[in-house]
């Protein structure tokens, strides 16, 4: 379809008939991303509240449909990539988001932590290493203050504001040990949400680190004395690395938390049928 016809079209979106708006929109989803930019300067130019309002819900599903695609693409063929599932989880806020900024950040990080790295470190000393550049230098912290706000599982603005949940903490910090080749992987745990270093995967991690408080390094005894609070068994499921699958569906139960907190039904169930398609 060229310019001028897509240009008849959105015209049509103040129309009062019902029928024929709702064909009208479902005819602009299909097409995709390549109308937002002219349903965007559409916006810019009408002066009517009603056809506005129609072009951002309609920008809105399209970029959800492509959220859903994202994800669904990365659950089949890309899960082992963590942080490529968290920026498709960031779309959902921020589907214009200049995404090379969470990159540069993160290679900064990894910089400036690999011109301190050493060859001979032991694991303790490479884990206060990054908690040195993570936390004393950059400034991450857990955010204590609003712990239930969902930009605590947005990616960038983590990045951004310095503050995070457990669990947006624990991927920062894992997917830089990682990059940095430090066995550093995330932990299950209920409740609160942590990192291990694991030398040997089939082997129990030598320690775990809690990146919501500093990277404070703690020892299976600590699990279990948490686990028996929470009456569950010292089982793998909360002491061995989990998948990078189970990562990203916590993060959406903690969205879905955080919009019913806010009174956002919505939100909540969009970001309940995301995480649907990697439940599946």
């Amino acid at each position: 379809m060229n310019e001028k016809e897509l240009k008849a079209i959105i015209s049509l979106l103040d129309d009062p008939d019902t029928e024929i708006f709702n064909q009208i929109e479902q005819q602009l989803i299909t097409f995709g991303p390549e109308v937002i930019p002219q349903l965007e300067a559409s916006w810019e130019s009408s002066f009517d509240p009603l056809s506005q309002t129609r072009i951002e819900n309609i920008i809105h599903k399209i970029q959800f449909d492509q959220i859903k695609n994202d994800l669904q693409l990365w659950d089949l063929k890309n899960s082992e990539d963590l942080l490529d599932g968290l920026l498709i989880v960031n779309r959902y806020q921020y589907p214009n988001l200049d995404e090379s900024h969470v990159l540069l950040t993160l290679a900064d990080l990894k910089r400036n932590a690999w011109f301190q790295l050493m060859y001979d470190m032991s694991p303790v000393e490479k884990v206060k290493l990054l908690n040195n550049i993570l936390f004393r230098e950059y400034g991450l912290s857990g955010n204590t203050t609003n712990y239930h706000d969902p930009q605590n599982s947005f990616i960038h603005k983590v990045l951004e504001s310095k503050r995070g949940n457990p669990i947006s903490l624990s991927c920062i910090y894992s997917i830089i040990a990682q990059q940095l080749d430090i066995p550093i992987y995330g932990i299950n745990l209920p409740k609160h949400f942590i990192t291990a270093y694991v030398e040997d995967l089939n082997q129990p991690p030598l320690f775990y680190i809690n990146p919501f408080n500093r990277g404070q390094i703690m020892h299976e005894n600590d699990i279990y004395s948490f686990l028996k609070q929470l009456d569950l068994p010292l089982s793998e499921e909360y002491t061995m690395p989990c998948t990078n699958k189970a990562i990203i569906k916590r993060v959406l139960r903690n969205l879905i938390t955080a919009y019913d907190n806010m009174g956002s039904p919505q939100k909540k169930e969009e970001i309940d049928t995301l995480l649907k398609i990697i439940e599946e």
